[in-house]
């Protein structure tokens, strides 16, 4: 009988997100700096000398686990409710402490893919992932311009540790370029804030297309429908924090109805900051497109930069 995944939510995640290869990164850049010849070589060999050693924690880990956590509610005879694959731009011989060390802090992650240098993001699609976390830009890019699922790029602030407990899953979205299309940012962007207010306000009942990180939104509501709790004591809550207010905020709200998905909070910042809101939500990740808010968002929270097509108006735009 075949394995089919269409209800379990597929994270990809990079190795250089799950845990903390900084040292061994440092160690290749430098080398191939100074001798571009013998950096591989020379990666290689601190990789095997070090196979046994556990890795830290990355930006990612905490995301990781707590999803994995859900699986305490798979039912018997039903497929998991949260799968992780590892991606990552190792060999298989030089991933081996990646392997051990999700061994050692009993990680219940079975799937790998090593690819040696290439872009592990062309494998996506094998592995029917929903979204997919890495370190790497070129990578992520590709993703978001192929279509493929949702993606998003982590850099960790130096001395930030996710303090969140593993319990309940905390998600916050942006929303126009995240969840939504770009269409109203670039109306906001080229004809003003009154413009934008005035076509969402008449545009209230007319849903907006999805955006990037829709599907992923939707496949997590699809997750909370296996849970066997009520939906507003479910062990995942989402929560929208965007720039938007009144009069554009009731469209955010009726979209979201139209989807068919259920949002336990929701703030309408109207330009304020962010981060407030997200060190008090606690959230174990924050998926935005703009620098802007992901500068301080990332000091609280652990955040996702969400990259524009490459063929995006908003790519090119400051």
């Amino acid at each position: 009988m075949a394995f089919t995944l269409d209800k379990t939510l597929v994270i990809g995640i990079s190795a250089t997100a799950l845990f903390d290869l900084s040292e061994a990164d440092k160690l290749y850049k430098d080398e191939y700096i100074k001798h571009p010849d013998t950096a591989i070589e020379m990666y290689r060999a601190f990789m095997l000398k070090n196979e046994d050693v556990v890795l830290d924690e990355g930006i990612g880990f905490p995301l990781v686990k707590v999803l994995l956590n859900l699986n305490r509610y798979q039912k018997k005879g039903e497929p998991p409710l949260v799968e992780v694959v590892i991606m990552s731009r190792n060999s298989p011989e030089t991933g081996i402490q990646v392997l051990n060390t999700i061994r050692e802090l009993r990680l219940n992650v079975t799937r790998s893919a090593f690819t040696a240098g290439e872009s592990s993001a062309d494998y996506l699609e094998a592995f029917d992932v929903d979204l997919f976390l890495t370190t790497n830009e070129s990578d992520a890019q590709k993703v978001i311009d192929r279509g493929v699922c949702a993606s998003a790029v982590l850099n960790i602030p130096p001395e930030y540790k996710c303090d969140t407990d593993d319990e309940q899953v905390r998600i916050a979205f942006d929303g126009d370029a995240v969840l939504f299309d770009e269409s109203s940012e670039l109306v906001y962007k080229e004809e003003g804030i009154e413009a934008f207010h005035k076509k969402e306000n008449a545009a209230q009942n007319t849903p907006m297309k999805e955006g990037p990180f829709a599907s992923f939104l939707i496949k997590l509501a699809k997750l909370q429908e296996r849970l066997p709790m009520k939906i507003e004591f479910s062990p995942v809550r989402i929560a929208i924090v965007t720039a938007r207010n009144a009069p554009s905020d009731l469209r955010v709200i009726k979209t979201l109805r139209h989807w068919g998905v259920y949002v336990d909070e929701a703030f309408f910042l109207g330009g304020l900051e962010k981060s407030k809101i997200l060190k008090s939500f606690r959230a174990h990740i924050f998926f935005d497109d703009q620098d802007v808010h992901l500068k301080n968002s990332s000091l609280v929270v652990p955040s996702g930069k969400v990259l524009y097509p490459s063929h995006s108006k908003l790519k090119h735009q400051r």
